[in-house]
């Protein structure tokens, strides 16, 4: 099985997404099995099979989610519904798996363009004209705070963080 292969496991990140545009007359099944199954159901999946492990070695699950959880994206009703979940699920398994699991979420906002926006210029100064901070996030601005959820937050369980420049607050 899975779990024997594995041997110990102390921390899970579910990071794992698909991301494009379902504007509502166009959608079907398969874009929602697809954004359901990648930002939701696969990251479920995942720790109710790895729940033991890290139940055995007190570890975390950080899930990423996205400021769209909060705050839908026009024409992309599907992934904002499943990002949402993604945050439920948290709050969800944080309470399942206290007290030796904890289970914590990142909710990025602009950090790279989606590569069927690269292009458009007005589309990007908009974005960032709403984010405090004035600028696109960093990688590594996330994997900082999954650090810090995976390792150094040793009180915090079911949170959502949002790292997105302040642009959560103007909305």
């Amino acid at each position: 099985t899975l779990i024997n292969s594995i041997g110990s496991l102390h921390v899970l990140i579910n990071n794992a997404s698909s991301f494009y545009p379902t504007p509502l007359a166009q959608t079907d099944d398969n874009q929602w099995n697809d954004l359901i199954n990648s930002n939701l159901k696969g990251p479920f999946f995942l720790c109710k099979e790895l729940a033991p492990l890290l139940q055995a070695s007190a570890g975390a699950i950080v899930n990423i989610s996205d400021m769209h959880a909060r705050q839908a994206l026009k024409e992309h009703p599907i992934y904002s519904i499943a990002k949402a979940g993604n945050i439920a699920m948290t709050k969800s398994l944080a309470l399942e798996l206290a007290p030796s699991v904890r289970v914590n979420s990142v909710a990025p906002g602009a950090i790279l363009w989606p590569e069927h926006e690269s292009d458009d210029q007005q589309k990007q100064q908009s974005v960032l004209g709403k984010v405090p901070m004035g600028r696109l996030g960093r990688e590594s601005d996330i994997a900082e705070c999954v650090f810090f959820l995976a390792v150094g937050a040793t009180y915090v369980t079911g949170q959502t963080i949002a790292v997105d420049g302040g642009s959560s607050n103007c909305l």
